[in-house]
């Protein structure tokens, strides 16, 4: 028996070939049938030369798992997509029950994945000196998207999404008002830039403090040895500082707060004062003898100017934003705008078919005025007093009691009396509606907004108020003071 062959053997080269030929005795393995050498030749077979082709991802990914392939080529929108984050090209996404014919083609185009050996492994844009890259920078690797931004597809999946804001529907907030009348064309409640609410209960006017929850009595017009009177509008100073009280006999009462004193009687009217509104300086006043008067508290004379041109009592009084025009609406179905120097009206708006006491000018457009009519009519009526031009009708199907628009956004809600009682917040100029709050059992007659602009306050004949959030707040680039004065108020309020 020959002698084992050391280990050694099978690491040393072979040994040179002689002149004859002579058979190859270098070392095989019966089972891999591969030459073990001290030399490193590196295989050239095809099977073992790396692929970096994009194009053939999904062929080295299907020998392993054919299923899993099979799946991901049926989808024809992630083709697509691949296809246009890898290659760069962009085409419309098809139907996936009916793809087009470019998705068609792009899916096989992903499917084929070229076998020439002449193809290149690498793909470059061409740019020129100034940038030599060429076409748009590509996404960061470490991007937790796989959509580029600048994609049609992209940008659509990566754009934030609008978070729907709920809006309450019940009040957080009920106070009892006794004695509140249930009357379409009198203003009993208003809320002050000091955050005090002032209400008017019979003959009596109180007030509220939305920071304290204190209940002030400020006056009673029907005290012994004085002519039995009830109170019919309350109207607060853009300051907050003087309270206008107007009486069923005809006055308009002056009260400064601070002081809890009547500072002043103003005459002129012959019926009762259903109706207030201030300027920076003027005190507006509207009656049931169909005229308006012009006061300066700071005159001596009880009223510089008297407006006359309705046929009825006058509902409704609004003063523009910027001061230059007063809005007024009667029980003539009229709505008017005057200006600060006319005697007559320098519009008209004849459309309601009913009393026009709701009036609301927008703070986000100039001219911009809305308008609510009566049972008859059940309208929110759009004008623009800039061009002297009709805009929109909406048929809310109940009388409209009123208007306000939301100093944060371009919102406004409105309160309805025959026959569902509502109160709807609306989203301008689509006028659709945001939410439709309902609780009061009688005509929403009243209504007022917070300082802050977020809370309102409605009145009805239920002899109730209720307190409802209903806009939001101010938006991030206002104010941060007044952003948190409205909070703190907001929160006190409860």
């Amino acid at each position: 028996m020959p002698d084992a062959e050391p280990v050694g053997a099978l690491l040393s080269s072979p040994p040179p070939p002689s002149k004859r030929s002579a058979p190859d005795t270098s070392y095989r393995s019966p089972r891999s049938q591969v030459t073990f050498s001290d030399r490193f030749i590196p295989s050239r077979a095809a099977a073992a030369r790396l692929n970096f082709s994009v194009l053939e991802r999904e062929t080295a990914a299907a020998e392993p798992n054919s299923t899993a392939a099979d799946k991901e080529e049926s989808n024809q929108a992630y083709n697509l997509l691949l296809r246009s984050e890898l290659l760069g090209c962009a085409s419309p996404l098809g139907s996936p029950e009916r793809p087009s014919a470019s998705a068609a083609s792009s899916a096989d185009v992903l499917r084929s994945p070229s076998s020439s050996p002449a193809r290149k492994m690498f793909r470059f844009k061409s740019g020129d000196a100034e940038s030599p890259r060429g076409g748009p920078a590509p996404d960061s690797p470490y991007s937790l998207s796989p959509v580029s931004r600048d994609h049609h597809i992209g940008a659509s999946l990566l754009s934030p999404k609008r978070a729907t804001r709920k809006i309450a529907r019940s009040p957080f907030k009920v106070l009892d008002a006794p004695a509140l009348q249930d009357d379409f064309y009198l203003n009993l409640v208003d809320w002050s830039s000091q955050n005090t609410l002032a209400v008017g209960l019979g003959s009596c006017v109180y007030l509220w403090s939305a920071c304290t929850s204190k209940v002030t009595k400020l006056c009673d017009l029907g005290q012994a040895g004085e002519v039995q009177d009830t109170v019919c509008s309350v109207s607060w100073s853009q300051r907050g500082a003087l309270l206008a009280v107007g009486t069923n006999a005809g006055e308009t009462q002056l009260w400064d707060i601070a002081k809890n004193k009547k500072v002043r009687t103003m005459l002129g009217h012959s019926a009762r004062v259903g109706t207030m509104a201030w300027s920076s300086h003027l005190l507006s006043s509207g009656s049931r003898d169909s005229s308006i008067l012009q006061r300066d508290p700071r005159a001596p004379e009880d009223f510089q100017h008297k407006l006359s041109g309705h046929r009825s009592e006058v509902c409704g009084l609004k003063w523009s934003p910027d001061d230059r025009e007063i809005a007024s609406g009667g029980n003539d179905n009229q709505l008017f705008i005057w200006n600060q120097h006319s005697d007559s009206p320098i519009l008209r708006f004849g459309d309601h078919a009913a009393a026009v006491k709701a009036i609301a000018w927008s703070p986000h457009q100039h001219g911009l005025l809305a308008s609510g009519g009566g049972t008859a009519d059940r309208c929110i009526r759009f004008c623009n007093t800039a061009t002297n031009s009709s805009l929109n009708c909406i048929d809310t199907g109940s009388q409209v009691c009123n208007l306000s628009w939301s100093k944060n956004v371009n919102e406004i809600v409105s309160t309805h009396g025959y026959s569902q009682n509502q109160i709807v917040v609306w989203k301008y100029p689509s006028m659709s509606k945001l939410a439709t709050l309902t609780g009061h059992t009688l005509r929403v007659l009243y209504l007022a907004v917070s300082p802050d602009g977020q809370t309102i306050v409605t009145g009805a004949g239920d002899e109730t108020l209720r307190f409802w959030n209903v806009f939001p707040g101010p938006k991030s680039q206002g104010s941060v003071n007044d952003s948190s004065v409205g909070t703190m108020l907001r929160t006190q309020i409860r």
